[in-house]
C-alpha cells in the first residue's frame, strides 16, 4: 500500500478527527453504490466525473448498462473502499446500508440518497435530480425531453385490455402502484393484482392465479442455480397458462430501475398485447 493510502486509512480509523468535506456545485469525483444510481449517474455524468459504480452494474440480469459499466471501477459498497477512492460525492439508494452512509458522513464525504421509483413519470424526476446533484442540469434536461417524447408515443389501446399476471418467486406479484404495474398499464394490459386488492403488491397464491385465468403470465428471470422460492414460476399451472394463453414474457433489467430503459419494457409489453389481440378468435 502506498504511503498516501496508509494516511487515508489511518484517517478512516479516526473518522471523527478528519476534516469535513465542503459541498461543491459540480463534484469532480463521484461514486455510486446503488444499481439505480449507477445507471442514472452513467447517463447524466460528464466524462471522467463518475469514477466508480456498484458491482451489480456489471450483472446482466439486473443492469441495463453492463457495457457502459465496464468503463468504471466497481465497488462493493463498503465505506472503507469508498473512502480510499477520495470521492467528493457518493450517490446511494433509499435502502443502502445506513451504517455505510453514516460512516461516510462522519468522514466528511457528502452523500445523497435517491428514492425508489414507483411511477413512469418519476423517471423524469430522478434524471433531473441526478442532474442537479452532479451539476449537469442541461445534460439531464436533454434526457428528460427525449424520454417524455418517447413515452408519449405509447398510446392506450382502444380495444379491450388483456389481463396479465406478474408472478415472481414465492408467488409474489406487483400491483398498479409499482413501477412494474405502471409498465403494464402504459402498455395497455390489465394487472390482475388489482382484482385482488394488491395495489402495491403481495402474495398471490397459485390457486388464485389458476382461478383468475389471465391472458398471459409474466415471470422474472431465474437466478443461476435456481432456488426453491423460484420453483413456483415453473409450476405446471403457470406453464399451462403460458402455453395455452400465449407464451408469457419475462421481466429483466429494463424493469428494475426508474431510468429511460423502462421504455423498452413498455415496448415489449405492447408487442405482447398485440400478440394476444391477434390470437383472439
Amino acid at each position: 500500500m502506498q504511503s498516501s493510502d496508509v494516511i487515508r486509512a489511518l484517517c478512516f480509523a479516526g473518522a471523527l478527527f478528519c476534516a469535513p468535506a465542503h459541498t461543491i456545485a459540480k463534484p469532480a469525483r463521484v461514486v455510486s453504490i446503488n444499481l439505480c444510481t449507477d445507471q442514472l449517474a452513467m447517463l447524466v455524468a460528464a466524462p471522467d466525473q463518475l469514477i466508480s459504480v456498484s458491482r451489480i452494474a456489471s450483472d446482466p440480469r439486473s443492469s441495463a448498462m453492463v457495457a457502459q459499466a465496464a468503463a468504471y471501477r466497481t465497488n462493493s459498497g463498503l465505506a472503507e473502499e469508498i473512502y480510499l477512492m477520495r470521492p467528493d460525492l457518493v450517490v446511494a439508494g433509499q435502502y443502502t446500508s445506513s451504517s455505510t452512509i453514516a460512516m461516510l458522513e462522519r468522514l466528511g464525504i457528502e452523500t445523497v440518497k435517491f428514492d425508489l421509483t414507483y411511477d413512469l413519470a418519476d423517471v423524469s424526476t430522478q434524471l433531473r435530480r441526478m442532474g442537479d446533484v452532479l451539476g449537469q442540469s442541461a445534460r439531464a434536461a436533454a434526457l428528460v425531453s427525449k424520454y417524455e417524447a418517447d413515452l408519449s408515443a405509447f398510446q392506450k389501446d382502444a380495444e379491450a385490455q388483456p389481463r396479465a399476471a406478474l408472478y415472481y418467486a414465492n408467488g409474489y406479484t406487483s400491483g398498479d402502484k409499482t413501477l412494474a404495474g405502471q409498465i403494464l398499464m402504459r402498455a395497455g394490459l390489465d394487472n390482475i393484482a388489482a382484482e385482488h386488492g394488491l395495489e402495491s403488491g403481495g402474495m398471490l397464491p397459485l390457486e388464485v392465479l389458476a382461478l383468475a385465468q389471465p391472458d398471459t403470465v409474466i415471470t422474472s428471470l431465474p437466478y443461476a442455480g435456481g432456488s426453491r422460492a423460484e420453483d413456483v414460476m415453473d409450476h405446471p399451472v403457470v406453464a399451462q397458462l403460458k402455453r395455452t394463453r400465449l407464451e408469457g414474457s419475462l421481466t429483466d433489467h429494463d424493469w428494475v430501475c426508474g431510468t429511460p430503459f423502462v421504455l423498452r419494457a413498455v415496448g415489449d409489453m405492447v408487442a405482447l398485447r398485440n400478440e394476444i389481440h391477434k390470437a383472439e378468435p
